[in-house]
């Protein structure tokens, strides 16, 4: 099968396309060849289209952004392609997860829910093709989690015959799967570690009024100083003690909870911002570090592979290397995938098992009922 898989992520720096052939008609004979990716980027009207929404839609507001976000999922799948050309006609579906606008984990004995927004319909109408989507929900409704779904894939495509892998992927949320040796018996561990770089992005956002969305190279960082009472502060968030399955997102960890600390720390607009984003850094790559440290490493794992925006964040990375020492931390290059086409190339292969009717949540990561054949199929013209 020839599938194109989308992906917008918490980072909402713009749609991850990846024109992916699956060979084999199972589990057992599985092969991947990744023919072209690319990111289309969000316009900044786009973005701040999809942040305003997330933050404090109205009914409107959302319905529109579920259409528009549809054409800009098309048009992606339409562009890599093109890009390729390879005519759209010979694809035979499109796997798309769509945007997360709002994820509610299960607590307290009551279900979760989650919306990923991206009509699927629109879609199909101007690629042509069936596409499958909202992965999440079913295992959302069989008492799952819905996140993080990659750890089938990871497992299907990047196990290794001779050791235990930590994918470790710093999106706008940074999530782990321990993936066992080849061939084990051991369930995969799967969960997101909290923030990655949502805070530092909305943090740089609101430093430079708008005129930078990220810390480039950690420039920003790198001239700051970690506050370690701001950070110790930080850190007894209840999230990061939470025993896994767990998951969030920028409902928990996003530019409010920035604009609330600044309010509570710099009421007066007079402190360092670049003090706050190198202690946001240090944020990550500590829950990163507590996270391995409590549930990872007591596992059994001889390597951590970084992905995601952030692993392009030298002193993140750095730190995060320093903090994980004498576990080797290697870069995303290593897995064989381009790493910022991870996560559009994991949804080509849900689509792909969905097609096949392979069950491709992970129990032991999620906390669902069960195994679930995830996604809806909306057909093709």
């Amino acid at each position: 099968m020839r599938i194109v898989g989308l992906m917008s992520g918490t980072s909402l720096d713009g749609v991850d396309a990846a024109l992916v052939d699956v060979e084999g008609s199972g589990t057992e004979d599985v092969r991947i060849t990744v023919v072209h990716a690319l990111t289309l980027p969000y316009a900044e009207e786009r973005r701040t289209a999809i942040h305003d929404a997330i933050v404090a839609g109205t009914a409107e507001a959302l319905c529109g952004l579920h259409g528009d976000l549809g054409e800009w999922l098309a048009e992606a799948a339409l562009a890599v392609c093109a890009e390729a050309e390879v005519d759209v006609a010979t694809v035979d579906a499109v796997g798309s997860h769509g945007q997360t606008v709002w994820h509610r984990p299960p607590a307290e004995g009551k279900r979760g829910a989650t919306l990923q927004l991206g009509d699927a319909a629109t879609i199909a109408e101007r690629t042509g093709r069936p596409v499958v989507s909202d992965f999440r929900t079913r295992d959302v409704a069989a008492g799952g989690q819905g996140a993080p779904l990659v750890p089938w894939t990871d497992q299907l495509l990047f196990s290794v015959p001779d050791r235990a892998r930590a994918l470790q992927n710093l999106g706008g949320i940074g999530n782990v799967t321990r993936v066992p040796p080849r061939g084990s018996a051991e369930p995969v561990w799967a969960f997101d570690t909290g923030p990655a770089n949502s805070l530092i992005d909305a943090a740089v956002e609101i430093a430079t009024e708008g005129r930078h969305r990220y810390d480039k190279d950690g420039r920003l960082a790198a001239r700051g100083t970690v506050d370690e009472a701001l950070l110790a502060d930080l850190l007894r968030h209840p999230y990061f003690a939470a025993e896994p399955p767990k998951s969030t997102g920028r409902e928990e960890f996003g530019r409010p909870f920035v604009e609330r600390l600044v309010a509570a720390v710099h009421p007066e607009g007079d402190g360092d911002w670049m003090d706050l984003i190198a202690t946001l850094t240090e944020l990550t790559a500590r829950t990163v570090a507590d996270a391995y440290a409590r549930w990872v490493v007591p596992r059994g794992v001889d390597e951590v592979v970084l992905t995601g925006g952030g692993a392009r964040n030298p002193v993140l990375a750095g730190r995060i290397r320093a903090l994980l020492h004498p576990l080797p931390v290697v870069d995303g290059a290593a897995l064989g995938v381009d790493p910022d086409a991870k996560e559009a190339v994991a949804f080509a292969v849900l689509a792909w098992a969905h097609l096949r009717g392979i069950p491709a949540n992970l129990p032991s990561a999620t906390g669902a009922a069960g195994p679930r054949v995830l996604g809806s199929l909306t057909p093709g013209a």
